[in-house]
């Protein structure tokens, strides 16, 4: 039990500065749906990254307010009406920001660990 608790505490606390960034860079891969955006990030960190709806759609919804991204209903491949989200101009420019701020503190902090 406690090592449940401490994978979702881990899971928490590196989502909290990093969702926005991930959503982003899982939608420079393509248009995708909640659900898909959600199963891209689990599948690429091999099972480490699991977002919760109750994250994934209001980062969605945030982000769609500050134009990161662009939104649109569509049939999906089970023939279902869903929200497709695409990235926008805006969004690519502040990906490529949280990035150069994500590189700086990795590196910051590998700094320390090394020391």
């Amino acid at each position: 039990m406690k090592l449940e608790r401490e994978k979702y505490r881990n899971r928490i606390e590196l989502l909290q500065g990093t969702l926005d960034m991930l959503i982003l860079q899982t939608l420079q891969w393509g248009a995708q749906h909640g659900y898909g955006i959600s199963q891209a990030l689990r599948s690429r960190s091999s099972e480490v990254l699991q977002v919760e709806t109750g994250s994934l759609y209001p980062a969605l919804h945030r982000m769609e307010r500050q134009k990161w991204i662009a939104a649109e209903w569509r049939q999906t491949e089970q023939n279902q009406r869903a929200r497709f989200y695409r990235i926008t101009a805006e969004g690519r420019r502040q990906l490529a920001h949280d990035r150069s701020k994500w590189e700086t503190m990795v590196a910051a902090i590998s700094s320390i660990l090394e020391a």
